[in-house]
């Protein structure tokens, strides 16, 4: 035992003093990729605290307040129509129980005249604007705006659909392939390459993983964005579980596992963007780019758009 000692703790003390080395200096061993832009304020479903979610009047609403990315879920109607919704099924945003695919687009129902804020409970959106938007409509009416664009399901005809029009519309660099399931990425990437992709669940936990193995700093990193929920918010505007103590546990274990500003630096340092979702709180935009966070999506832009405005360091005197 005493030999094995003599030599492992020696061996392992330099294997945690490289690691450690490497992940503060990422730029030895990796280039990191050159973002095409910088998403600081993110609109969640267009900013669905402020207007009815996904509408084009939401879209415009976050737009004025300067955006840099809107965040949408596609869904592929029963005639062939690639259109921005949260949901699968009508129900909870229209008030009709049936899903997107089984309706032609000219079939699909107008949004209920108020909708609850999923990330901000007890709160309601309201919009003169009710409409369903098909995405091409979004990349006709903001061709220079990056969005994030979530698949849900391993639908190859909207994934497929999807990618046509990015390359239609030429905004491969500023459109971004989500999805929380790996197998449904890697047809997004079959489909189209170009476009940057964001960490899957299953990948969010192999990068913590090697991080805290100390690998991380030797390992490629395919992935462009890793978006993210922010700890903190869990148990009181996210309540991943039924029980209430499970979410009280997520929210403390999550806390401590994820809330790591070398973790971040490291990935920012290598070209990955961190964007915590979803905050409508100050204290929560404070947390999230106290950790180095690139940006943070949003329900209320106007909110996010008034603390990134009050950041930036007053005027020097003349």
């Amino acid at each position: 035992m005493g030999p094995l000692l003599y030599y492992a703790l020696p061996a392992l003390g330099g294997y945690v003093m490289l690691s450690i080395f490497f992940l503060r200096r990422p730029r030895l061993l990796h280039t990191p990729w050159v973002p095409a832009f910088y998403p600081r304020l993110g609109a969640h479903r267009g900013g669905s605290g402020e207007r009815l979610e996904n509408t084009m009047e939401a879209m415009e609403n976050s737009m004025a307040q300067r955006a840099d990315l809107l965040e949408l879920d596609c869904h592929l109607t029963r005639d062939g129509v690639v259109v921005v919704s949260h949901d699968k099924n009508l129900s909870r945003q229209s008030g009709v129980n049936r899903d997107v695919g089984s309706l032609d687009f000219e079939e699909l129902p107008l949004y209920k005249e108020e909708l609850e804020v999923y990330f901000a409970p007890g709160h309601f959106a309201h919009g003169s604007d009710r409409r369903m938007v098909r995405l091409e409509d979004l990349f006709r009416r903001f061709p220079r705006t990056p969005m994030s664009v979530e698949v849900k399901e391993r639908n190859e005809e909207l994934i497929r659909k999807i990618a046509g029009l990015v390359r239609h519309f030429d905004r491969s660099e500023i459109t971004i392939w989500a999805s929380e399931k790996s197998s449904v990425m890697k047809k997004c990437k079959a489909a189209n390459p170009e476009m940057p992709t964001s960490f899957t669940v299953s990948r969010g936990f192999w990068v913590l993983l090697l991080y805290y193995l100390g690998l991380l700093p030797f390992v490629s990193i395919p992935e462009r964005f890793l978006i993210c929920f922010l700890p903190t918010i869990i148990n009181r505007t996210y309540f991943p579980f039924s029980c209430s103590g499970l979410n009280q546990l997520a929210a403390v274990f999550s806390k401590w596992f994820i809330m790591r500003k070398s973790l971040i630096r490291h990935l920012e340092q290598r070209g990955v963007q961190v964007i915590f979702w979803c905050l409508n709180e100050e204290s929560d935009f404070e947390a999230a780019y106290g950790l180095g966070a690139t940006g943070v999506l949003t329900d209320y832009p106007t909110a996010l758009r008034r603390y990134l405005d009050n950041q930036r360091p007053p005027a020097p005197a003349l």
